[in-house]
Parts: C-alpha cells; sequence; structure tokens
C-alpha cells in the first residue's frame, strides 16, 4: 500500500460571498420598494391649530400656500391660473390622487379657497388642508 504525499502546498479554504451578497442586494430592494418616501410643499409654513384636526392618509399631491401668497406644487412656484392644469396632468398619472393643501395660518382665506376651487376644477373631490393638533 502505497500512501500518497501531501502536497507541498495545502489549499486555502475559501468563503464564497455570492450568497451573502444576494440576500443583502434582496433586503436592500425590499426596504426601497416599502419605504414611503414624503413629499415636501417646498415652504416654511406655520399650519393653523385646529382642536378637531384628524390623522389622514397621505395625499399624493401636494399644494403649498404661503402668507406672502406663493403658491407651490412639485417644489416650484405655480400661478393661481395654472393649478387645474397641474392638478389635472397629476391626476392623468394617479387617478385615485388626493389633494393636500399645507397653507400658512396667515395665508389669504380667498387665495386657499381659489386653490381649493381650482382642484375641484380639475375633478379632485378629496381635498385636505393641513392643521395642528391643539
Amino acid at each position: 500500500m502505497s500512501r500518497k504525499k501531501h502536497s507541498s502546498v495545502e489549499e486555502e479554504a475559501q468563503v464564497d460571498m455570492t450568497p451573502m451578497l444576494d440576500i443583502v442586494f434582496i433586503m436592500l430592494i425590499f426596504f426601497i420598494v416599502t419605504t414611503s418616501f414624503i413629499k415636501p410643499s417646498g415652504l416654511d409654513y406655520k399650519k393653523p391649530e385646529a382642536s378637531t384636526a384628524t390623522q389622514q392618509k397621505s395625499a399624493n399631491i401636494f399644494i403649498g400656500v404661503s402668507k406672502t401668497g406663493v403658491i407651490k406644487m412639485e417644489n416650484r412656484q405655480v400661478d393661481i391660473e395654472r393649478v387645474t392644469a397641474n392638478v389635472e396632468r397629476m391626476l392623468a398619472e394617479s387617478p385615485e390622487a388626493s389633494v393636500l393643501i399645507e397653507a400658512d395660518q396667515e395665508a389669504e382665506h380667498g387665495l386657499v379657497v381659489k386653490v381649493m376651487d381650482n382642484v375641484k376644477k380639475a375633478g379632485i373631490d378629496k381635498i385636505s388642508v393641513s392643521a395642528g393638533k391643539d
């Protein structure tokens, strides 16, 4: 009986990292897909206080109205006449959309009503106005 001699160079044990990397990337994709992203209106505003304020489901379309009368949608300044066209465009992208109007407490009431009216003209009935809780 002859025995094989051990080779002078021993093979090093190697760990295959591919399965671990696959799992890490799958988890990363899962967290990216399940994360809800907040769309800021692009305005700094002070919410009016309301004792009956309730938490609403997240809205798809955000409209900001500042105390100086600036209207912002998608971080762009928009004229009051263009609100309807912008909402119609966003409604085409997501037909079940709802609107959240984030108006400063010192914003003109008439301007906020005009924004709400233009949103209604675009065909959206689900309109919420942002308020803080007392």
